[in-house]
């Protein structure tokens, strides 16, 4: 979903990953012992910042051109998102009878767009600071910004090609067509892969992944396990293999030389997202890449009220296994989802992007006031 797995400093929708280092070739900042405010760094930094103005400016163009509309939604949510490895700043509301409520600070806008999409509206953007706690590496920021839009009653492909646009267009602003990070290199005007998850795995890690998943999605970590290249814990679930596998044998191949498009994920691992029609294994999501760096995830839109709360409840479980704490669901949200039109959805970290648009090295670069 795009909460999860979307690893942004942030990619918008999350499930933590390991992130890349730095690119040794590239210029480095100052050291991080001197403040962000310090006028001999900030120096350094500025053509980064102007050229994230740019960048956005061109962005909001290219959405007016194609009829989209901006909204604006608030940070403060009755849920940050129902997603087991997705961490949230909590908060409090204080009533004027002195009663409190518990709010968090939102992981991404998934959830008031989608309102709003129940509401009317066909095609909309937000762009604006989303908030995620552990999070915090060269290519994370505890507080980043995110772009996600959506498209009432359009497949989840023309989204796709929408990234693909948007993410090229950075390039064209900034005048770098080959984007570096560590040792890798892509050129994100060449033709993009296209690749299943299933195809990657095949390819990268010997995984027959199809083979462990039931006709209805539903996995067999034994027989993952058995064919695992990776080491992991006795106690590791399906999800954890997967996650494992993904990021030590088929993320380094991705996005290397031209952008990668990796979709059709496992259904069990896209809980906001609907299953493919032919094929109940696997779902409409998709990631994209360069470089090696995940810059957006996106989907084809579940609308079903009564699966959603339950892929929300079993995420909730797992987190309440592995972190020892849950969030609450927004009924709102189901309520809204029982009237909201077929739609597609991405959310593109653009802080990453404007790092590799830029040849910057760390994602405070391209912050104009860096958290801490």
């Amino acid at each position: 979903m795009k909460l999860a797995r979307l690893i942004a400093g942030g990619t918008g929708k999350a499930n933590p990953r390991p992130a890349n280092k730095e690119n040794a070739t590239l210029p480095q900042q100052k050291p991080l012992g001197s403040p962000w405010y310090a006028p001999d760094r900030h120096q350094d930094r500025r053509p980064f910042l102007l050229a994230r103005n740019r960048i956005f400016s061109t962005i909001r163009e290219w959405f007016a051109a194609r009829d989209f509309l901006e909204v604006d939604v608030p940070a403060l949510a009755v849920s940050p998102g129902n997603e087991a490895h997705l961490h949230a700043f909590a908060t409090e509301i204080i009533n004027p009878d002195g009663s409190r409520e518990r709010l968090y600070l939102h992981t991404s806008p998934e959830f008031a767009c989608k309102k709003l999409l129940a509401a009317g509206e066909t095609r909309i953007f937000s762009m604006g600071h989303v908030f995620r706690n552990r999070e915090r590496t060269p290519t994370h920021a505890p507080e980043f910004t995110m772009l996600e839009w959506y498209r009432a009653q359009e497949d989840y492909r023309l989204i796709i090609e929408d990234t693909l646009a948007l993410v090229r267009l950075a390039g064209t602003v900034t005048g770098h067509s080959v984007w570096h990070w560590r040792d890798r290199a892509c050129e994100i005007h060449a033709e993009a892969e296209w690749l299943t998850v299933a195809e990657a795995f095949k390819r990268h890690a010997g995984v027959d992944l199809l083979a462990t998943l039931n006709p209805g999605g539903r996995p067999d970590r034994e027989a993952l396990a058995r064919m695992s290249p990776v080491h992991f814990a006795d106690g590791e679930s399906w999800s954890d293999i997967f996650s494992r596998i993904l990021v030590e044998k088929v993320e380094p191949h991705l996005g290397n030389g031209r952008i990668t498009v990796l979709y059709e994920y496992p259904a069990c691992e896209a809980a906001l997202a609907r299953v493919c029609s032919h094929d109940r294994r696997v779902a409409e999501r998709f990631e994209l890449y360069a470089s090696g760096v995940e810059l957006a995830n996106g989907f084809g839109e579940l609308i079903d009220p009564v699966e959603q709360r339950r892929r929300f409840e079993d995420e909730m479980e797992i987190k309440w296994r592995v972190h020892g704490e849950r969030y609450p669901i927004d009924e709102e949200l189901l309520a809204a989802l029982a009237i909201m039109p077929p739609a597609s959805g991405v959310a593109l970290g653009l802080d990453r992007v404007v790092m590799l648009a830029t040849g910057a090295t760390r994602i405070e670069q391209v912050q104009w006031a860096p958290v801490g």
